[in-house]
């Protein structure tokens, strides 16, 4: 298994993300600086959380300009994975990866706190790891959260089994639409969520249900 995560000024999960995929993959991934010219031939390209830039203009916003994101989109679209978390997650909105957008949130504060996914679509690469209508418990941290898309945009990602997670049990922190926390390209190999799994992967963490996201793409990689 090959993986790779890029790193932009301001991210902060970077570290996080290296150790999860380490522990879990067995293997220590190749760190991509956004200003490299290329990278590696890898399995799986991951855009860890944090604030990059700032997040001065929109979240993800600069980053998604960068020329390194130029490889990311052909990479996908020669079907290597891409994962991206939180400000990762912004990064692939903004830079046409994924549909939709996320705004404020709509207590318009930051919030840091543990929610509840619900598994919608367990039939992916990212996602065999967990039962369909499974309950897990996720941690977030952002400020700019709110997915949302407009009525055909949000009814062909619905119709087309691209919602991946879904907050459940009230806990939606941020008003997203739908109470979507993550969604797929049509494709399916590239998967943006808020929460972040990889901050409940060990008893360490108090949990480990954000580990068989992890170990099910790696799996798949392998």
């Amino acid at each position: 298994m090959k993986a790779a995560v890029i790193v932009f000024p301001g991210l902060n999960r970077d570290r996080d993300m290296i150790a999860a995929l380490t522990k879990i993959g067995g293997v220590k991934p190749d760190v991509v600086w956004h200003q490299d010219a290329d990278i590696p031939d890898v399995d799986l390209i991951v855009i860890p959380g944090g604030f990059s830039y700032g997040d001065y203009l929109r979240c993800g916003a600069i980053a998604a300009r960068s020329p390194i994101m130029d490889k990311v989109r052909e990479r996908a679209a020669k079907g290597v994975k891409v994962l991206g978390v939180c400000n990762g997650f912004q990064i692939l909105i903004e830079a046409g990866l994924l549909p939709g957008a996320l705004m404020r949130n709509t207590s318009l504060k930051f919030v840091c706190r543990e929610v509840k996914l619900e598994v919608a679509n367990n039939e992916t690469d990212f996602t065999r790891g967990y039962a369909k209508g499974q309950i897990i418990r996720c941690p977030v941290a952002h400020h700019d959260g709110n997915y949302f898309a407009d009525a055909e945009t949000l009814a062909k990602i619905e119709g087309e089994g691209r919602v991946a997670f879904r907050y459940a049990e009230g806990t939606n922190p941020n008003g997203s639409i739908n109470d979507i926390a993550g969604i797929f390209n049509e494709q399916k190999n590239v998967l943006g969520l808020m929460p972040h799994p990889e901050n409940l992967i060990e008893a360490a963490h108090g949990g480990s249900d954000g580990r068989a996201l992890f170990a099910s793409v790696l799996k798949q990689v392998a």
